[in-house]
This record gives structure tokens, C-alpha cells and sequence, in this order.
């Protein structure tokens, strides 16, 4: 079974992590989730109240499930993997700091592999140095993190350039999945 790297940390966004972790599955891909070390990691759910009584202007973030990661980052091998899905929240802005995460990132993309990433994901994409000249889309806030890359933000649902599928955030899991599915399907 080929197998799908899902980096994560503490403060992992639940829906864009547990859809991919759940679905890919179900078109015979294993996920491996890794992290700074192989624990436990908290997600967290991230979203602008609908109706507070206080507004806000930025997302909220109360917890959400617990996911362990089987293996942390120094002892992944790229060329063990088919592809990579980066969920958001607010992990990506600590992890993006681990020089292997960033390694395996740039192997996997060097490798030709196809990347999936949603909404903060992008963050991790620009440490390594994986989109400068693509077309790219992120949460409107990451925006920034997708120019200084060296990207074209887009703003739209999703967006696919060449083995990269990129999307706002979980609103947009299923095209971004499907997306992701069929250049996986296409490597086999």
C-alpha cells in the first residue's frame, strides 16, 4: 500500500487533518503521520464565530481530537512516501522551524511526488522552498507567507500546479482530495 506523509504538531486543524487521514485511505493509501517526536498531538478547531456576542475578527481556536504520530521527523525517509498532505491550523507556524520536516519536504517535491496542502500548510511550503514561481492558494491571512515564497496567491478554492494542490482550508477538502487523489492515481 503506498504510503502518504501527513506532518503535524500541536494545534493541528481537525477537519483539514482528519478528512485526508480518513479518506485517503478509503483509495488504498496508508497515511503515516509524523511530528517533531512520535507522540500524541492535540488539534485544534479553528474557526470565526458565527454569531458572538463579542465579534471577532481573527479565528478562534478551542480543542479538538488527539492524533499520535508514529514517527517524528529525523527518521522519516522520503523515498518511502507516494506523496504529502500538509493540513493548516496553527502547527505549520512552529513546525515549519524543523530542519527535517523541511528536508523531506524539499526531497518529496524534488522526487516529483504530489503535495496537498490546505490553508497554514503553505507556511511549511515556504520554509522549505517548495512554491517560488507557483500558483498557490492558502487561507487570505497566509497570503503573505505564500508571496514571500516567492508564490502567486490566488485566493481561489484551490489550485493545482503541476504536483501541487494547494486550498484555502477545509471548506475546500474535497476538491483539494480529489485533486490530490488523481495525481496520486496518475503516478501508479
Amino acid at each position: 500500500m503506498p504510503k502518504i506523509l501527513m506532518p503535524i504538531g500541536d494545534a493541528t486543524e481537525a477537519l483539514d487533518t482528519f478528512y485526508a487521514y480518513y479518506r485517503l485511505p478509503e483509495d488504498g493509501y496508508e497515511v503515516v503521520v509524523a511530528g517533531p517526536e512520535a507522540r500524541l498531538y492535540h488539534t485544534v478547531l479553528h474557526e470565526i464565530p458565527p454569531e458572538p456576542d463579542v465579534p471577532w475578527d481573527i479565528t478562534q481556536e478551542r480543542p479538538g481530537y488527539h492524533l499520535r504520530a508514529g514517527v517524528a521527523f529525523r527518521d522519516v525517509r522520503s523515498a518511502d512516501y507516494a506523496g504529502m498532505f500538509i493540513s493548516g491550523g496553527r502547527a505549520p507556524e512552529y513546525i515549519r522551524y524543523d530542519a527535517d520536516l523541511c528536508r523531506v519536504t524539499r526531497e518529496i517535491q524534488a522526487a516529483g511526488k504530489p503535495i496537498a496542502c490546505l490553508c497554514h500548510g503553505i507556511e511549511i511550503l515556504t520554509a522549505a522552498g517548495c512554491i517560488e514561481g507557483k500558483r498557490v492558494t492558502t487561507v487570505p491571512k497566509c497570503a503573505m507567507d505564500a508571496e514571500q515564497g516567492g508564490a502567486t496567491y490566488t485566493g481561489e478554492p484551490f489550485v493545482v500546479n503541476g504536483k501541487l494542490v494547494t486550498g484555502r482550508g477545509y471548506e475546500d477538502n474535497t476538491e483539494v482530495l480529489r485533486e490530490f487523489l488523481r495525481l496520486l492515481k496518475a503516478e501508479l
